[in-house]
Order: structure tokens, then C-alpha cells, then sequence
């Protein structure tokens, strides 16, 4: 086999389970992980006129997936309802300087799992993203929710690594000031 060339027929013999286990990494779900997968073989083979070679098969079938896991969180983000983002607030003083990304409902706690108010202040965090600017909110939403991967986010919008930690720093910000007067001063 020369470099410039695929071999489909081993595919799934040799990088189903690495693509699997990448895949149910990124979605925390082995079915959702296996739809991803088999959508990744499928675009392998409709792109195979495209391998240049410069890559190994398993590494540009990675890259094949990284898009499929992105396609994924875009599919989803855009038909959920907004209440599906699940983040707590905690009042705790030691947590003071938490992002609140970091701060997710403890399922062991019963006031984390009042879903009313698990679903009130996840349409409360949609309402304040989308008061971000375009640009800023979609960042914060790849790296933060989606935990798309800086140089994946750096690569697709065309910007460098220093100007997406300061857009993500600017929406934390933003994200705490419009949550503080909007949703935890009620």
C-alpha cells in the first residue's frame, strides 16, 4: 500500500474502537459514539478521492470525526430546548472565583436536582448568551458547552489561541454579571 492510498476493507478491523472510545469521549454516549463513527466511515469513503496521503488513514480519520462530533453539537444546539443546559450556581464562599462552567449540578444534591430550577436558570444562561456578541457567544458555547478543543475552535473561526481565551474570559465575565442581575438577585 503506498501512502497515497486507503484501504476501507480494514477500517473497521483497525481504528473502530480508537474512533469509538475518541467519540464517546467527546458525547458521553456509546450509541450516540457509534451513529458518529459509522458517519465518519460513510464520509471516508465519500471523500476518499480527497486523501492526499500526508496524513495516515487513522489520522485523517480522525480529523473526519473531530468534524462529525462538531456537526453533532451544532445539530443539537440548535434543535434543543434551551433549558437542557444544566449549570448550578453555588453560594458556597469557598467556591467564590469558580467560572461557572466549573460549578455543574451535583447529582447527590437535592436543590441541584429540582429540575424547575435546574430549567429557570438554564433558559436564564441562553438569554444571557445570547446577549454576547455573536463571535464571543459562539466561543463560549465550543469550548465551554461543547468542550470542542482550542485548536479545533482556532482552526474553524480563524483566530489564535490568545484571541479565544480573552473572547472566553470577556463571556464569563459578561455571562456572571447578566446571570447576577437577572437570575440570582431574584
Amino acid at each position: 500500500m503506498t501512502s497515497h492510498t486507503l484501504n476501507p476493507d480494514i477500517w473497521v478491523d483497525q481504528y473502530a474502537d480508537y474512533l469509538f472510545n475518541y467519540a464517546v469521549g467527546r458525547v458521553s454516549d456509546a450509541e450516540i459514539a457509534k451513529d458518529i463513527v459509522q458517519e465518519t466511515f460513510l464520509a471516508g469513503l465519500k471523500s476518499a478521492k480527497n486523501f492526499k496521503g500526508d496524513a495516515s488513514e487513522r489520522t485523517w480519520l480522525i480529523a473526519i470525526l473531530k468534524r462529525k462530533v462538531i456537526d453533532h453539537y451544532r445539530k443539537i444546539n440548535s434543535n434543543k430546548g434551551k433549558a437542557e443546559v444544566r449549570m448550578s450556581y453555588s453560594s458556597n464562599v469557598d467556591s467564590e472565583g469558580d467560572w461557572l462552567e466549573e460549578q455543574v449540578a451535583d447529582p447527590f444534591s437535592l436543590l441541584e436536582n429540582d429540575e424547575i430550577e435546574n430549567e429557570e436558570l438554564g433558559l436564564a444562561i441562553q438569554d444571557c448568551i445570547v446577549k454576547l456578541p455573536k463571535k464571543q457567544a459562539l466561543v463560549f458555547q465550543m469550548k465551554t458547552i461543547q468542550g470542542i478543543s482550542t485548536e479545533d475552535i482556532c482552526n474553524e473561526l480563524g483566530i489564535n489561541p490568545s484571541n479565544l481565551w480573552v473572547m472566553i474570559h470577556r463571556s464569563r465575565g459578561a455571562l456572571m454579571d447578566c446571570l447576577n442581575k437577572n437570575w440570582f438577585s431574584i
